[in-house]
């Protein structure tokens, strides 16, 4: 138990950095945090902060990708989900699908896929959408997001 009030308050330490803008300082204390799925989500927070800004935040991103791959398989894949669909909503596409590669979970990889590939459609990309949704291994997920493309578009 002392173990994640530790991580807890590093945590919110590394919040408070963060939103003070000493960036540097934030991703050494997450370096700190002795829970590791308290880590992947500062390091996830840190990371999707940075982009938000438009700085460089790929340290974080390896960071957090890192730290989540010694996860449970179930906490790995929320911890991903989450942090993919965060780039998703910045319109950072790309940086979504990276993170989904690292879903070990076929569905939810496949979710997000789809999710990109509807946003690309809203945008007018439909080219770009629809080799995301042929690149999609879930046939289930495929047939749902190819549906939901022809009302989408």
């Amino acid at each position: 138990m002392q173990v994640w009030y530790r991580s807890r308050a590093l945590y919110d330490t590394v919040m408070r950095l963060l939103n003070s803008g000493r960036y540097d300082a934030a991703l050494e204390m997450a370096e700190q945090i002795p829970d590791d799925k308290v880590k992947a989500k500062a390091f996830s927070k840190i990371a999707v902060y940075l982009a938000r800004e438009g700085r460089d935040y790929r340290e974080a991103l390896e960071r957090a990708i890192n730290v989540t791959s010694d996860l449970p398989s179930g906490d790995a894949t929320k911890a991903l989900m989450s942090l993919a669909f965060d780039f998703l909503s910045l319109g950072l596409h790309e940086e979504a699908l990276r993170v989904a590669e690292f879903i070990r979970d076929l569905s939810n990889r496949s979710k997000i896929q789809a999710e990109v590939a509807l946003k690309l459609a809203r945008e007018g990309k439909v080219s770009e959408a629809m080799r995301i949704i042929n690149d999609i291994l879930d046939e289930d997920v495929k047939t749902w997001a190819m549906s939901r493309m022809a009302t989408t578009v």
